[in-house]
């Protein structure tokens, strides 16, 4: 994406030139998944697609923002605080801008234009690269970039998305699409928000991203039926969160039928997930890709069979990523019930299994998923 692109949309739709732009990465999340709303650890990678917004302040009190994607435009008045608007995308930068003016920055309206490379609805962040892109370039319109950074911009923009967009997803998207590094991996406890940012840069492995174009809604029912399983199988064992659980005590209270069947596959997902997310840490720490790569297939079959929010599309690419040479792990991302899986892949051999995943899944569904290679890449920044 360039800059000349957004700048020459935005003045086709405002009718001037933007006076900055800024960019916010999509996300994978190489493994911790559903762990983050149980206060566990999640390893993240920003990827190599973005939202860029391109901005131009005003003094009006009017914001108004533009979906190059949706081809839309939405104008609301910042000085009565704005409402939702039922299921339309701009929820998530209006919400940006409420939350922004909650935290007592004062913005005075602004024309903002998106464009973004991340897919809609592909589990890859879509949502959480929209808001950051929307909260930096609020506040370098409002001239006070950067008044708010780090984790309390990426709680800010997770409150966006709890409360205005009804959305009610963990802190690890916002986290890694704000504090994310070229060629790192970011291990993220969800619960004091300590980061360690790991090596993801061995230019003798890449990630494919294959999209599943099965898409899926976090602010559907599988998700938040999810959500709330863990934390009625935490309240019943006495705990905060799962991830005070150990494994030992996971598996004696499933073994004691203490929980209900639903409720005890969920438990055994999350407990085993936060330990292998954390093992993962060492297995990149020591360039294990082999290790690594055996907890990816590991995950996905915990989210197939405990967590149960993985789908036919889904299983299908692990299931022929694991029939390629070359291949170390695979796995789903994010939330489930479609969106992409991830591969770990020798350089070498990436392009024919690529080629090789996607004529399986050609074979079996009657289409060819998308895939596209992908590196670690930096966190949210402005664009020059």
């Amino acid at each position: 994406m360039t800059t000349e692109r957004v700048a020459t949309k935005f003045q086709q739709v405002f009718g001037r030139l933007p006076a900055g732009a800024v960019r916010a990465p999509g996300r994978v999340n190489l493994i911790g998944e559903h762990t983050d709303y149980n206060d566990g650890f999640v390893l993240p990678i920003a990827i190599e697609r973005e939202a860029v917004a391109a901005y131009a302040g005003r003094d009006d009190g009017q914001l108004r923002v533009h979906s190059a994607q949706m081809d839309s435009t939405v104008a609301v008045s910042l000085e009565e605080e704005p409402a939702p608007r039922l299921g339309c995308w701009s929820n998530y930068p209006v919400g940006v801008a409420v939350e922004l003016l909650r935290a007592g920055v004062k913005l005075g309206g602004a024309d903002l234009m998106f464009d973004s490379t991340v897919p809609v609805g592909g589990g890859l962040s879509s949502s959480a690269a929209l808001e950051v892109a929307a909260a930096l370039a609020l506040m370098a319109a409002a001239g006070a970039p950067r008044a708010i950074d780090g984790r309390r911009l990426a709680l800010l923009c997770q409150r966006a998305e709890n409360h205005f967009a009804g959305a009610p997803c963990g802190i690890m998207d916002q986290s890694i699409a704000v504090m994310g590094r070229a060629g790192k991996a970011m291990l993220l406890d969800c619960r004091t928000g300590e980061i360690r940012h790991v090596a993801f840069d061995d230019p003798g492995a890449v990630l494919l991203v294959a999209d599943t174009q099965v898409k899926h809604d976090i602010g559907e029912g599988g998700y938040p039926l999810r959500r709330r399983q863990c934390h009625e199988a935490a309240e019943q064992l006495g705990v905060a969160a799962l991830r005070d659980v150990s494994l030992e005590r996971a598996e004696r209270a499933i073994a004691e039928g203490s929980l209900g069947p639903d409720h005890a596959k969920r438990l055994r997902h999350v407990v085993g997930e936060i330990a292998r997310a954390l093992e993962a840490v060492d297995a990149l720490a020591a360039g294990d890709h082999g290790r690594f790569g055996r907890l990816m297939y590991a995950s996905h079959a915990s989210l197939r069979d405990d967590f149960e929010v993985s789908c036919d599309e889904l299983d299908a690419i692990v299931a022929a990523a694991a029939d390629c040479d070359g291949v170390y792990g695979a796995r789903m991302t994010g939330g489930g019930f479609g969106g992409c899986a991830i591969v770990l892949v020798r350089t070498d051999a990436a392009e024919a299994a690529a080629e090789k995943i996607a004529g399986a899944f050609e074979s079996r569904f009657g289409r060819r998923c998308p895939i596209f290679a992908t590196r670690a890449a930096a966190g949210a920044g402005e664009l020059q």
